[in-house]
């Protein structure tokens, strides 16, 4: 599947409306930190495509740069998830969206 660009805008919607599962593939210290709420985290350091959960994902990191890299990964398993939100986290909190710390 080739990676499909979200904004944060679209995906912020998508969670709303519970027709996706946001992943986050940061590592756990930078998610205890701060993260989007409901995300779930499957940090790319031990990222194992066959233990992600079911239904539609857009994988999120701190910048994009590791999610694109979730879905390489997944292609590469034969598993089809190709969504990701550009610019990570930093383009979450730009555009004024609500993160959880701590």
């Amino acid at each position: 599947m080739e990676e499909q660009d979200l904004s944060p805008a679209a995906v912020k919607a998508l969670i709303d409306s519970g027709a996706v599962v946001l992943v986050d593939v940061r590592e756990p210290a930078e998610f205890a930190a701060e993260h989007i709420e409901g995300a779930v985290l499957r940090p790319l350091s031990s990222f194992d495509p066959a233990a992600l959960p079911q239904g539609r994902l857009v994988f999120q990191c701190g910048i994009g740069k590791r999610s694109l890299s979730a879905i390489q990964r997944c292609t590469a398993a034969g598993v089809a998830h190709g969504q990701h939100m550009a610019g990570g986290l930093a383009a979450w909190k730009q555009a004024g969206l609500p993160t959880r710390r701590g």
